[in-house]
C-alpha cells in the first residue's frame, strides 16, 4: 500500500489534552462545511446550491454568479487571504442573500480570525437557511468545541450524521470523540472513535486517538493494532512515531522501541516528542 504524504496527518491530535491540535475537522462549507492549532481539513469543492429553481433561467444565472463568488472565497480562504475571502463571500451573499454555503464559509473564515461573534452569527445564519445540512452542523459543532462549549457541540455532530447520503460521516464522529475527551468522557470518546474507524478504516484521527486511549489503559494489543496501522498506512509524523514507540516500550519490545526512537531522532530532531525522548519522559 502506498503511503500518504505527511500532510495527510497534519491534523492528528498531539495528545488527549489540549485538543487545539491537529484534528481540525472542520471543512470548507460547501453546501451550507482537522502543530498546536486546529487546522482545517482539505476543502471540498462547493456543491450546487439547493436554492436554484430548475426552470428559472434568471435564478439559475443568479445561483451561478453566487457560486463563482463562493468558490473564489473558498480559494482565498485556503490561501489564508482572509480579507479577500470575506469580500468574495459577501459578494456571493449580495447576489443570493440566503446562500447557506456562503454563510457557512464566512463562519469558518471568522473562526480562523478569532472573531467569535461574527463566526457565531454566520453559522447561525447558515443553519437558519439549511438547518439539516451536514457540513454546516459539523463545522458549527467544531466551532463550539473549540470555543469552550464542547458539551453543546456533540448534538451538532450527531445531527450531521442524520443524512444517510453524507459523504464523510467519519469526520463528525471523530470530532465528537475529540470533544468528548475535552469533557473528560473517555468512554464516550472511545465509542465515537470506534464508529469513525468502522466507517473509515484509514481515518488517522480515529486511529491515533484510539491508540492513545488504549495505551493509557495499558491495553497493549489494541494500542499496538492502531499505532502500527498508522505508521504502516501513512508516512510517520513525530506524533505517530512517539505513540508507536511508547506502545513498544510498554510491550517490552526493546528492538522495536529503539528502531522507532532512531527514526524519531533522525526525522524530527527538533520536535517536542524528540525532546521528551531525550529526557526519558514517557508519561509512565
Amino acid at each position: 500500500m502506498n503511503k500518504k504524504t505527511p500532510q495527510a496527518l497534519r491534523w492528528l491530535v498531539l495528545a488527549l489534552f489540549p485538543l487545539t491540535l491537529l484534528s481540525g475537522c472542520a471543512s470548507s462549507s460547501s453546501s451550507s462545511g482537522d502543530g498546536k492549532a486546529a487546522p482545517r481539513e482539505q476543502k471540498a469543492a462547493p456543491r450546487e446550491p439547493m436554492t436554484a429553481l430548475p426552470n428559472s433561467g434568471v435564478e439559475s444565472e443568479q445561483t451561478r454568479r453566487a457560486q463563482i463568488r463562493l468558490e473564489l472565497g473558498a480559494s482565498y480562504y485556503q490561501q489564508r487571504n482572509y480579507s479577500v475571502a470575506i469580500e468574495e463571500l459577501k459578494k456571493a451573499l449580495a447576489i443570493q442573500p440566503d446562500y447557506a454555503a456562503a454563510f457557512g464559509m464566512l463562519g469558518l473564515v471568522y473562526m480562523d480570525l478569532g472573531e467569535r461573534g461574527q463566526a457565531e452569527s454566520s453559522f447561525q445564519n447558515a443553519l437558519r437557511v439549511a438547518p439539516t445540512d451536514s457540513e454546516i452542523n459539523n463545522n458549527y459543532g467544531w466551532f463550539l468545541c473549540q470555543t469552550g462549549r464542547p458539551k453543546e457541540s456533540i448534538a451538532y455532530f450527531l445531527k450531521a450524521l442524520n443524512d444517510p447520503l453524507y459523504r464523510t460521516p467519519a469526520r463528525p464522529l471523530h470530532n465528537a470523540g475529540i470533544c468528548s475527551l475535552m469533557l473528560g468522557d473517555e468512554n464516550a470518546a472511545e465509542q465515537y472513535f470506534l464508529r469513525s474507524f468502522q466507517v473509515d478504516p484509514l481515518n488517522p484521527v480515529a486511529m491515533y486517538n484510539l491508540g492513545e486511549i488504549y495505551l493509557k489503559r495499558r491495553d497493549i494489543e489494541r494500542a499496538h493494532f492502531y499505532s502500527q496501522r498508522l505508521i504502516t498506512n501513512f508516512d510517520p509524523t513525530a506524533q505517530t512515531l512517539w505513540l508507536a514507540l511508547r506502545v513498544e516500550r510498554l510491550a517490552r519490545n526493546r528492538d522495536g522501541e529503539q528502531s522507532l526512537a532512531a527514526q524519531l531522532r533522525r526525522r524530527y530532531p527538533d520536535s517536542p516528542e524528540a525532546a521528551r525522548l531525550s529526557r526519558g519522559d514517557f508519561g509512565d
